[in-house]
């Protein structure tokens, strides 16, 4: 069964639930040999095999969809899972024993990575020394801890987009009132005032068009460093997928293109309507630029707002990504695999696409299965989530043979959905 929550008193525990298992262990059982156990498990861990992983685990920092569908994707490989999620509750756990526990928890960390062929992470969230820590233990931590630091940092990412050639909107560091009217003069309204960290789906930012808007901004969102970003009037939002493997081999998919409400994805499609050869081969670059910089292991996602025939980088996910569940039917190896694959070691799948493809997110709510999976081409992926107001419960899939037929069946997944 899943197990209860660690008390957090005194000495912080975390404690590991098995399906099928009877009530957790604490940690602190598993780790009472005291500093000579560590090295020993040090020791242990450095000369552990990572390129023939067979029946190997993986170990998932978060236990989120993204971890389940890496576990979904991973069993016909023969890998199997172990996660780390703060949540007894965490999507991932029927497909593998979840230690519940922070994510920077030192022992949940050397607990969920005992014996793992590989440790990976399903959110860009995850503290970068945490896995920094279990990199020192000698574990193969992949994508590499660096990727997350930049993630973590919209200023770290937007300057290694602008050191690396990518286009940007024009940005500027915020960190006091005074510094804000400085930024807001030198960008011009409108624009975009962010947390630097912290913030997804449109948390953590305000729109500001006025000047008697600064300081309502500031109230909210001050106290932290921010950024102030140009609001550019793009064509569309486009979000580009790459692998690379641990030889350096790459590999994308087509580009996709992006629907946002409220500032979550809603819709996606793949291939992305009316894009040539040039903007193709343009958003492979920029994914290229980045993963040789970062020396990156596994998929990448990096959103990109388009202007005609430019393209200019918003934000990077270093982690398999929300605009790409598309893969799972629509393309010859999902993202979900091909990370796996990376991380492993294992030679990377093709990423073309079966026929045309497009996604719509079910948020707050799941529509009728039956009313769903009676529309040709539909697949649906419930996360297992208890449903919440803005709160993405699942995805629904469609696979055509062309664009047109794609479309209509996106426009009736989306009345069933909505």
């Amino acid at each position: 069964m899943v197990a209860e929550p660690a008390a957090r008193t005194g000495r912080k525990q975390a404690a590991i639930a098995q399906r099928g298992a009877g009530s957790a262990r604490p940690l602190d059982r598993r780790l009472r040999a005291g500093a000579a156990s560590e090295a020993s498990a040090t020791r242990q861990a450095r000369k552990r095999p990572v390129g023939n992983a067979g029946s190997g685990v993986v170990a998932v920092l978060g236990g989120g969809q993204l971890g389940r569908m890496l576990g979904i994707a991973g069993f016909p490989l023969g890998l199997r899972f172990r996660f780390l999620d703060p949540a007894a509750d965490a999507p991932a756990a029927s497909l593998g024993p979840l230690v519940v526990g922070e994510l920077g928890d030192r022992q949940a960390l050397i607990t969920v990575a005992e014996d793992a062929v590989a440790v990976t992470y399903e959110w860009e969230g995850v503290p970068a020394d945490g896995a920094r820590f279990l990199e020192a233990r000698g574990h193969r931590v992949l994508p590499p801890p660096r990727a997350l630091d930049v993630a973590q940092d919209r200023l770290a990412e937007k300057t290694l987009f602008r050191r690396l050639g990518i286009g940007t909107p024009e940005f500027a560091a915020v960190d006091d009132r005074g510094g804000l009217d400085r930024a807001v003069h030198t960008i011009g309204f409108p624009a975009v005032l962010k947390t630097r960290r912290g913030g997804y789906d449109g948390k953590g930012q305000r729109v500001l068009r006025h000047t008697d808007e600064l300081g309502p901004a500031w109230d909210d969102l001050g106290g932290v460093p921010l950024l102030l970003e140009q609001l550019v009037p793009f064509d569309r939002e486009v979000s580009v997928l790459a692998v690379r493997g641990r030889d350096g081999e790459t590999a994308h998919w087509p580009l996709v293109e992006n629907e946002h409400r409220a500032g979550i994805l809603r819709v996606s499609r793949a291939p992305a309507p009316g894009t040539d050869t040039a903007l193709e081969r343009l958003a492979a670059d920029y994914a290229g630029r980045v993963l040789d910089e970062l020396a990156y292991v596994g998929v990448l996602a990096i959103e990109l707002f388009q202007m005609g025939g430019d393209l200019l980088a918003n934000e990077l996910a270093p982690r398999v990504h929300n605009s790409g569940h598309w893969t799972i039917e629509g393309a010859v190896t999902s993202q979900f695999e091909n990370h796996l694959r990376a991380v492993i070691g294992w030679p990377l799948g093709a990423t073309g696409a079966r026929g045309a493809s497009g996604m719509v997110n079910c948020i707050g709510a799941l529509p009728d299965p039956a009313t769903v999976l009676a529309l040709p081409g539909a697949h649906l992926h419930d996360y297992g989530k208890a449903p919440r107001a803005g709160r993405k419960l699942g995805h629904v899939t469609v696979v055509a043979s062309s664009a047109a037929e794609r479309d209509d069946g996106l426009a009736r997944v989306a009345a069933a959905v909505e």
